[in-house]
């Protein structure tokens, strides 16, 4: 990863300078927005400033504005699977994880733009053009996982859930094929100075009227075994509401 020192001076260059009124657009001037304080002490591209989701007919959009650069910050690779870390911005929603293809009632259903240059799980996509859709790890994209307490992780850790061997619970037509809850969509992440930003598209917009959400960075690790649990957050760097209350309602 980068070091601290660059994303300090991240914080001094460049995120006082975006998050103003001339990014009109930026989740940090949005009424209604799950706002956070500057927090020097962190790491600039993953201070939240704000988070915010609203819609338009069928299409939402998930945004987050920084306190520094968004995205870039990536992890350094490890060469392996097993130990692998993922850099997250995530949303977490409360609605129910059945709303996008999932077996219902398992879990937070979150989206999240996620980097993580030793594996590439988005087989249906080339997020890098380059003709091969299997080393776009490092590529920032985008998805769903459900989100459960999971105490092999530490105590009061979440992990994106498991599937049991044996076991064949509902999942999106855009899973991946990995033993974990996740859907990779195709959804771009797009970046603005400060801002990460992810248009998603429902088939019934109007079912998720009212939906509440809330604003996470975060780093996960891939179990050394590669092994239940697969993914744990083993690093939580802000969370928009400080203490994960889902406070922002999708109007």
């Amino acid at each position: 990863m980068k070091t601290l020192a660059i994303a300090t001076i991240l914080i001094f260059c460049t995120g006082s300078a975006f998050a103003d009124a001339s990014h009109k657009s930026h989740a940090v001037n949005q009424e209604g927005a799950v706002v956070s304080p500057a927090d020097g002490s962190k790491i600039a591209a993953f201070d939240i400033l704000a988070a915010h989701v609203h819609r338009k007919g069928r299409t939402v959009t998930f945004h987050m504005t920084t306190n520094g650069l968004a995205g870039s910050e990536v992890p350094s690779p490890t060469g392996s699977l097993g130990g692998a870390t993922v850099l997250s911005y995530v949303w977490p929603t409360s609605l129910d994880p059945s709303t996008v293809g999932f077996e219902g009632n398992t879990g937070i259903l979150a989206l999240v733009a996620t980097s993580h240059p030793d594996f590439d799980d988005t087989p249906l996509y080339d997020e890098d053009g380059d003709g091969d859709p299997a080393n776009d790890g490092t590529k920032w994209h985008s998805h769903w996982v459900v989100l459960a307490p999971t105490a092999a992780c530490g105590e009061g850790a979440l992990a994106v859930r498991d599937i049991p061997e044996g076991q064949s619970p509902a999942m999106p037509a855009t899973w991946p094929g990995l033993p974990i809850f996740i859907d990779s969509p195709g959804f771009t992440p797009l970046f603005d100075g400060p801002e990460v930003k992810i248009n998603v598209s429902f088939a019934d917009a109007e079912a998720i009227a009212g939906a509440s959400y809330d604003g996470v960075t975060a780093a996960l690790k891939v179990n050394a075994n590669v092994h239940a649990p697969l993914l744990c957050v083993t690093d939580v760097f802000d969370v928009a509401s400080g203490d994960l209350s889902l406070p922002g309602k999708l109007k």
